[in-house]
């Protein structure tokens, strides 16, 4: 299937999520690989998830970071709204926990560190990412990472709209603050539970709080203490106890707080076989950002 006279689809979707279906393509124009998105509306149209999908694509127009998916183009194909991206090879941090069991501890501390960097970017610009979990952070062959589907992401200035139908709440249970699910709202602060979630499940290798209800994940969220993290740093298991404290006023004061107190803790990377590129080729990347890195 051909859309917009030049993006050429797969046959099979790469993935798909609550808003949408994921197809590998091929631009013609430009001769790159890319991704598109696809908003799904499998019960006829529905102006709630058009709003929310049209929002999605302004915010990833605005967030501008090496950290995040690059939107290329935006439009409509057979009265279906479609958004092309940057193509990403690698894997997600829900697969790469699923294969390899619990992460070594500078590796768990690094993605969480680059996915700090993403949220700082998106926090200056007043966006609120609201679903931040595994299935949504992937790791790249050169060990970058990349914070994926703004889908659920909100604008705290000049958008009071919530997009939000009576009695549904919005987010994934298993990675959602208690405040989103006592009060329906979500800040900056939501965004750093949700990511002490993801650390604790990187260096544990499950889930946090499970149930057999989307209702029993709630309510351990908002009223069960976590277990602690075993075989780690004391300092970083105190530092995830903070980010999963019930009270937003109780966690770290915002994602670059966090970054600096996780990089102590990002050294001295093992190799992670089969999920990283070992070519003895120098990555420009890494090059360009560690030299930004000396610039003060």
């Amino acid at each position: 299937m051909v859309i917009g006279d030049r993006y050429e689809l797969d046959d099979l979707p790469l993935g798909q999520g609550g808003m949408g279906a994921v197809y590998g393509g091929h631009d013609r124009r430009l001769d790159r690989r890319v991704a598109v998105k696809f908003l799904r509306l499998p019960g006829g149209p529905d102006d709630e998830l058009e709003r929310r999908f049209i929002r999605e694509a302004r915010i990833l127009a605005r967030l501008d970071h090496p950290g995040a998916p690059v939107l290329y183009d935006f439009g409509t194909h057979e009265q279906r709204l479609f958004q092309v991206m940057q193509f990403i090879e690698g894997v997600t941090v829900a697969d790469l926990v699923s294969e390899h069991g619990p992460l070594p501890v500078p590796w768990a501390a690094a993605i969480a560190a680059q996915a700090c960097a993403v949220l700082t970017a998106a926090h200056a610009l007043s966006i609120c990412h609201r679903d931040l979990k595994p299935t949504n952070l992937m790791l790249c062959p050169d060990g970058s990472v990349k914070v994926l589907d703004f889908g659920l992401a909100i604008l705290r200035e000049g958008d009071s709209a919530q997009f939000t139908r009576v009695g549904q709440i919005l987010g994934t249970p298993a990675y959602m603050s208690p405040e989103q699910i006592e009060r329906g709202v979500a800040d900056q602060k939501s965004d750093l539970y949700a990511l002490g979630c993801v650390l604790h499940e990187m260096l544990t290798g499950r889930q946090l709080f499970t149930g057999p209800t989307e209702y029993a994940v709630f309510d351990k969220q908002v009223k069960e203490r976590p277990p602690r993290v075993t075989g780690v740093p004391p300092e970083l298991d105190r530092l995830i106890a903070e980010l999963l404290e019930k009270h937003p006023d109780d966690r770290p004061s915002d994602a670059y707080t966090l970054y600096q107190r996780l990089q102590p803790f990002a050294v001295d990377l093992p190799m992670l076989p089969g999920f990283l590129d070992q070519s003895s080729v120098p990555s420009p990347g890494r090059m360009y950002a560690r030299m930004v890195g000396r610039v003060r």
